[in-house]
């Protein structure tokens, strides 16, 4: 088969995985969708979550009109979101990008793809848990947050064969169903919207929650669209001149120094809970702020963390359970079906891979998109806003390879 006929495989059928996929096909290239479409959203988001974006940033991107998520809400009669003071339940949005890719994608193969290798002659080998091997001529990876949990070093000593959600410690993406912990001590470890919004969905639930937090003052919240500066651009995040810069001119991002751009990865939107999460997190949840976990430990089933407020002094915390809603951090070695080839192949910034203005890594033909190309186009890849960036750039430099 010559590299022209062979198609492109897209690994991932999330909203950047079917967003990569859409524009390719519109363009006639031949490609194959291989992922459980949502999945992530389906079963590794709280149930009950709400989407801390507003409509205008939570479009999947399509090649043409009438794919949106007001289309969405047109075609099924779901609730009409539009406004930013319009709350997205994940499950609306899940189903949104369902029918995204029932739209566009009817052919996607719910299948996982097991291996990736190179070939001699060019292009990849790929082989399926279905049986199935054959050979595409590029391979776009699109799998979200799937293996890159951050788990903090002390934290993981505690759970030495790794966080399990029915252990004493977890991390945020191994729940979905909350209801479980109704009546237990529960310790989240975090202050970002993962680990409020949890703390939150499990207080209701009848649980017995409590955030830790790093540093002090950081439990802290957004402010609500009528309270946005009036004087500043308007941006899918909010109104401020570098969420504006950011958004709209991530192509130069990539020319600045890896520090300064891992830098916005890790702090530009950080740790910060939604605006409409405040009434509901104030007096129902405990906060313990300033606080760096030392060790932690397991007794008697019980987690146990040993906690530092920075002046010398210690305490404990226990509790039923701790859960670590302490974000991800990309590391293409956490991809397993990549070969040992590949990955030898790839350029990387501290773990994550170096990309051209195409998305193209430094292995011809391998492209990354969503989470993994934030290292190199910065936080604007962290949202499902970026699909308008990413996938029209990638697919255009796909077509000309």
């Amino acid at each position: 088969m010559s590299t022209a006929t062979r198609p492109v495989a897209v690994i991932g059928a999330g909203p950047y995985g079917l967003s990569a996929a859409a524009h390719l096909r519109a363009r006639g290239i031949p490609v194959r969708v291989f992922g459980k479409p949502m999945v992530s959203w389906r079963t590794h988001m709280p149930a009950g979550m709400i989407l801390k974006s507003t409509p205008a940033a939570s479009g999947i991107d399509a090649p043409r009109r009438g794919h949106g998520l007001l289309d969405f809400c047109a075609d099924t009669g779901a609730r009409r979101l539009e406004s930013d003071w319009d709350l997205i339940p994940v499950e609306d949005f899940a189903a949104y990008g369902q029918w995204f890719a029932a739209r566009l994608l009817p052919d996607l193969e719910q299948v996982a793809v097991v291996s990736v290798d190179q070939v001699p002659r060019g292009g990849f080998a790929l082989k399926l848990d279905s049986g199935e091997s054959f050979e595409a001529r590029a391979v776009v990876v699109a799998t979200g947050l799937t293996g890159f949990a951050r788990m903090p070093r002390e934290l993981a000593a505690a759970a030495p064969d790794g966080p399990r959600a029915s252990g004493p410690v977890s991390h945020a993406s191994q729940h979905h169903d909350l209801s479980g912990f109704a009546g237990r001590e529960v310790l989240v470890v975090g202050a970002g919207q993962s680990a409020l919004e949890n703390a939150v969905l499990m207080a209701e639930a009848g649980a017995d929650v409590r955030v830790v937090a790093r540093r002090a003052g950081a439990v802290r919240f957004g402010a609500a669209p009528d309270r946005q500066p009036r004087l500043r651009p308007d941006s899918p995040f909010g109104r401020a001149w570098s969420l504006y810069a950011l958004s709209s001119h991530a192509t130069h991002v990539r020319h600045l120094p890896a520090p300064a751009r891992h830098y916005l990865v890790r702090h530009v939107l950080g740790p910060l809970g939604a605006w409409w999460l405040r009434e509901r997190f104030t007096g129902r949840v405990g906060v313990s702020q300033g606080r760096r976990i030392v060790r932690a430990r397991v007794e008697a089933g019980r987690p146990v963390l040993t906690l530092s407020g920075g002046t010398g002094a210690e305490r404990e915390l226990s509790a039923d359970h701790v859960m670590a809603a302490t974000g991800y951090r990309v590391d293409v070695a956490a991809l397993g079906f990549l070969g040992d080839g590949v990955r030898a192949g790839l350029l990387t910034s501290r773990g994550a891979p170096v990309l051209d203005a195409g998305f193209q890594s430094a292995v011809p033909g391998l492209y990354f998109t969503g989470l993994p190309a934030a290292s190199s186009f910065g936080p604007l890849m962290r949202f499902v806003c970026g699909t308008g960036y990413a996938s029209p750039r990638l697919a255009s430099s796909l077509a000309n390879l």
